[in-house]
């Protein structure tokens, strides 16, 4: 296509990207802190934009970049096309929509339910104060060699590395109040197999494609069936065989109860471990 277009993110040096600008563009495509922060030294004036369009707005708010968006879109026309595209809804996205857009027309995707059939699914059911004891059981099976591991939190992600640490398990976390150096820095360690275990939020682990990763665990259950399906899609790529496991406690089969509507599918359970619940 006959356009000028510019990327625009941070932890380079912007030069390349304000000769860009300098020349002209038709297109930007931009990480929030380093346009705002080109905004303000004026290499960059949105007084013509036309077209706005948020990308993964989930992670951006994941990321903490809501309020480089609220500054940002506030030296925008009022007049302007806006397209805003989340792989989940939760309240803070239909917040942040309707505050963006004016009465928009909604279009959703029918989600994929179809879990990889080279993944082998189980589940144990475990008290929640016992979660990182038998997560520390689990990996103690050499079978178990290359983990990706989910939580829903960041804080939760921090948690499970400290206990992994204190185990003597090598493990880093990857999450959206991790500098962008210090999350480069923890997947290349987690691809060079430096490290056994990766533990993410679910939006952070976005891109994440690892060769031959034999395990992911649902540390905590997703609340949203279809998160379940891409955070075990991670494994079993590319012809090869993998296992997803789940740590379910009391208060998250409600959770589980979806996961099963969804994906029409039995998960194995496995009762055979030292804190299974009776």
């Amino acid at each position: 296509m006959d356009l000028r277009l510019v990327t625009i993110y941070g932890g380079i040096s912007q030069h390349a990207q304000t000769q860009s600008l300098q020349r002209g563009v038709d297109i930007i495509v931009a990480a929030p802190g380093r346009l705002l922060d080109l905004m303000n030294q004026g290499f960059v004036h949105l007084d013509k934009v036309e077209y706005l369009v948020l990308d993964e707005a989930d992670r951006m708010l994941d990321m903490g970049f809501i309020n480089d968006i609220r500054k940002i879109t506030a030296r925008l026309p009022e007049k302007r096309q806006t397209m805003l595209f989340s792989a989940t809804a939760p309240a803070e996205i239909r917040k942040l929509a309707a505050s963006l857009l004016h009465n928009p027309v909604q279009l959703n995707l029918s989600p994929d339910s179809a879990p990889p059939i080279l993944v082998s699914q189980s589940v144990y059911h475990v008290k929640k104060e016992n979660k990182k004891l038998l997560l520390t059981h689990v990996l103690q099976n050499d079978a178990v060699k290359h983990v990706l591991i989910f939580t829903r939190t960041k804080h939760g992600a921090d948690k499970v590395v400290k206990d992994l640490l204190r185990n003597g398990i090598k493990a880093r976390a990857i999450h959206g109040n991790k500098s962008q150096s210090a999350r480069d820095s923890a997947l290349k360690d987690f691809k060079d197999r430096t490290i056994r275990v990766l533990v993410a939020t679910d939006v952070a682990s976005r891109g994440i494609d690892v060769d031959k990763l034999t395990h992911v665990i649902n540390y905590e259950i997703p609340e949203q069936a279809e998160t379940y399906v891409h955070r075990i899609g991670r494994t079993g790529r590319a012809g090869e065989t993998g296992a997803a496991l789940s740590f379910c406690s009391a208060d998250e089969k409600a959770y589980l109860k979806n996961i099963h509507k969804l994906i029409r599918h039995d998960i194995n359970v496995v009762s055979a471990h030292p804190f299974t619940i009776n």
